[in-house]
């Protein structure tokens, strides 16, 4: 028995030890393999091609005056901006996408209504892919508006006052705006106000095809001899300021119209249709050439500089008599004081000789009649918004991983 018990020990002994030994080696090439994979790169994501961030600028302010010699007004302030980005970028190819969001109001004692003071929509995206050194195809998208109504603020004249005046019947002595209170002197100053802008009233949208050069990673200058949009005034009381064309409808009813011949009726639904805009289309199509330069300079960690300036040309020559491109400027400074607090200062310039404008200047001349004739709706003038500020900021961002 003795004998039998020895006999399969001998058998069983190497195979347990050749097993052992395979086992080891297995689990040593496991080891090897996992570092192998731990050690080799990950597959890049599509979100790892992705740069975000999104900036934001609040400032409040407030003046209060209590018999102050030198005068003043009581005045509060708000405004607020938002700027979010999501570049792409892989290989040869990039996907750059911006939206800005701006707007403030004022409240002032004098003027007992809110007063916008800020208001501005900017959406763009652009995409390019790299055809040589610095040297992009691109296709940029753009979109201008605003968000609320914009108007100029005038003082109330006499039938503005008088019509606010409680109790008041004609014949009866002038009101005065002191005399006016509570919703009745708000009200006044809100009959008095002229609106000249709305949402989407105007918007501009183009889509530009050309070539982008990027000398540097803060500069870009895009040339696209390709470029059309729209200018969109959804208002109708705003579109004869912007030199929207007559509708078709209105030119086949009134192509053969004389003042001196027409009827009465035709006359005032003429001049009715004008007036309240329904005479003009909503949109017009421009087709033309666009020069964009942008420069993102950030001189520190606390000081940056932004710009762009854009000329468009059309080809279509909806010009009036000044054969000028389109400008837009657009600045803006950002100096970081403390980690959650900056100044601010933006300055937007535009000339649109599309746009009628009753300037100063304008209204000077109107004595004249015949130049009173030739610009009954304003003359195209250079326009200019200037705006320091100092509040609150906050950024978020992430860089691409790849």
């Amino acid at each position: 028995m003795k004998k039998t018990l020895l006999f399969f020990a001998v058998l069983i002994c190497p195979a347990i030890f050749s097993y052992a030994q395979d086992a080891d080696a297995a689990t040593d090439a496991a080891k090897e393999i996992a570092a192998a994979a731990d050690a080799a790169p990950a597959k890049p994501k599509f979100s790892d091609y992705w740069s975000k961030s999104l900036k934001t600028n609040v400032n409040i302010g407030q003046t209060g005056l209590v018999n102050w010699a030198a005068g003043g007004d009581n005045t509060v302030s708000l405004a607020a901006f938002i700027d979010g980005n999501a570049n792409y970028k892989k290989d040869d190819m990039f996907w750059n996408n911006r939206l800005q969001l701006d707007y403030g109001f004022l409240y002032a004692s004098s003027k007992p209504i809110l007063q916008k003071s800020k208001d501005r929509i900017y959406l763009e995206s652009k995409w390019g892919y790299q055809i040589k050194d610095k040297l992009y195809f691109s296709a940029n998208y753009d979109l201008k508006s605003q968000f609320t109504k914009g108007y100029d603020y005038k003082t109330p004249g006499q039938d503005i006052i008088n019509a606010n005046t409680p109790g008041w019947v004609e014949g009866d002595e002038p009101g005065t705006l002191e005399s006016l209170e509570g919703k009745n002197l708000r009200q006044a100053w809100r009959d008095a106000r002229v609106a000249k802008s709305g949402f989407m009233s105007p918007a501009y949208t183009n889509l530009a095809l050309g070539i982008d050069w990027k000398p540097k990673d803060w500069c870009s200058v895009s040339f696209a001899p390709l470029t059309g949009g729209y200018v969109i005034v959804t208002n109708k009381e705003f579109r004869k300021a912007y030199s929207m064309k007559l509708t078709k409808d209105f030119e086949n009813e009134f192509q053969d119209y004389d003042a001196a011949t027409a009827t009465e009726e035709v006359k005032q639904r003429h001049d009715a249709l004008l007036a309240s805009g329904e005479a003009y289309r909503s949109a017009r199509f421009e087709f033309g050439a666009q020069l964009k330069v942008d420069l993102k300079a950030k001189i520190n960690d606390n000081f940056s500089y932004t710009t762009q300036i854009v000329l468009f040309e059309d080809y279509l020559k909806n010009h009036r008599a000044n054969p000028c491109p389109r400008i837009n400027w657009d600045n803006r400074i950002d100096w970081k004081i403390a980690k959650y607090f900056a100044l601010t200062l933006t300055t937007n310039m535009i000339y649109d000789d599309m746009i009628m404008i009753k300037t100063d200047k304008w209204a000077s001349k109107c004595s004249d009649e015949a130049y009173k004739a030739a610009h009954p709706d304003g003359v195209a003038a250079l326009q200019f918004m200037e705006s320091i500020s100092f509040g609150f900021t906050w950024t978020i961002a992430s860089k691409a991983r790849k």
